[in-house]
């Protein structure tokens, strides 16, 4: 077994916590059942990797076995890691079967023939998840095994959600293998980023319901009531007020936990009003602006933000709407024939 190979596996295995280890090691299924009953799982963590390493060179374990075991770490570590989602689409509305080894035969492919020095593994699931690892190397050195790029495709749906390595410049590369390989002709980046991954699918399966629905506010209810004091008038408006801000809150954001969101992006278009005798602008364009948002937990944190006392209530749809408006982001730029032919990395 390489070298190269064998630190690999080494430094794998130390990423795993020693109580996951022989869990994660069954999933890999590479040893047999009696080899992993020769492991010592309660010694220290540098000693299990050694061991793991010596049954491994005994089943002459080569780096796409190696990638395996990274992917299943990361398939469970998957948090650890930052995601983006992309959209891809076809020419027409046409369903076609979907078949799994024309999609990983075109994918190696398209890759290849760019970039020899690449490593690419996949990696099915229940759910119809395909995960694919793709560790990048350059005309003269072979992979870095330690900076790899990760993608999770859904078949038939139009959704990748990519991890890319420190090496964006292989981004275009990688979604043109994407496009070719499931018969898309376009892929655009959604501007939704998250740590979490099942909360991105949550937000793009729609398996997450959101209402995006403007309300108006109601006056207070106090000025018709005749309390005893003013003591007691004061009480019964801010009770009535915290039971209006929780209404709104529930019907905007529903009861549940929201996913887990920690980047969003659209942009605004709006025309610029001034006096015309100012003379500020010569010609009607168009005001154009790009809102990002960010936060370790974007949807709770707006979701605070009224019972806080930090915003009015309801909030603004331009803050309720980041999912919807990120998911029709892609339909938005179609109609107004922003798309190229082909992708041009954003």
């Amino acid at each position: 077994m390489d070298e190269t190979v064998a630190e690999y596996i080494r430094r794998t295995v130390l990423k795993i916590p020693r109580d996951e280890i022989k869990m994660m090691l069954q999933k890999w299924g590479f040893l047999s059942e009696a080899q992993l009953q020769t492991l010592n799982f309660r010694q220290i963590k540098d000693n299990i990797s050694q061991e793991v390493v010596q049954l491994c060179e005994e089943n002459s374990a080569d780096i796409k076995q190696a990638a395996v075991l990274d992917i299943i770490y990361n398939h469970i570590y998957q948090n650890k890691r930052m995601w983006s989602v992309y959209q891809m689409k076809k020419s027409g509305e046409e369903l076609e079967y979907f078949d799994i080894t024309d999609f990983k035969k075109k994918f190696k492919g398209r890759l290849r023939s760019a970039l020899k020095n690449v490593t690419i593994t996949f990696k099915e699931y229940e759910d119809n998840a395909i995960w694919i690892r793709v560790a990048w190397g350059t005309p003269y050195k072979k992979p870095n095994q330690y900076k790899p790029s990760y993608v999770v495709y859904h078949s038939q749906t139009p959704y990748v959600f990519i991890s890319a390595s420190v090496l964006k410049s292989n981004l275009p590369l990688l979604c043109q293998a994407l496009i070719v390989a499931s018969n898309y002709h376009d892929i655009r980046e959604m501007e939704l980023r998250s740590h979490s991954l099942n909360s991105l699918k949550d937000i793009v399966f729609k398996r997450y319901s959101q209402n995006f629905q403007t309300y108006c506010s109601k006056p207070l209810q106090g000025e018709n009531v005749e309390p005893e004091s003013a003591d007691m008038r004061i009480v019964q408006e801010n009770r009535s007020e915290k039971e209006r801000i929780h209404r709104l809150n529930q019907e905007l954001f529903g009861s549940g936990p929201q996913p887990k969101l920690e980047f969003a992006q659209y942009k605004l278009e709006t025309m610029f009003k001034s006096d015309p005798k100012m003379g500020v602008l010569d010609k009607k364009e168009p005001f154009r602006c790009l809102v990002k948002f960010s936060s370790p937990h974007l949807l709770e944190s707006l979701k605070s933000l009224a019972p806080a006392g930090m915003a009015d209530a309801p909030l603004s749809p331009l803050l309720t709407c980041i999912p919807h408006k990120a998911r029709n982001y892609f339909k938005i730029r179609e109609k107004k024939g922003l798309f190229p032919e082909s992708f041009v990395s954003p």
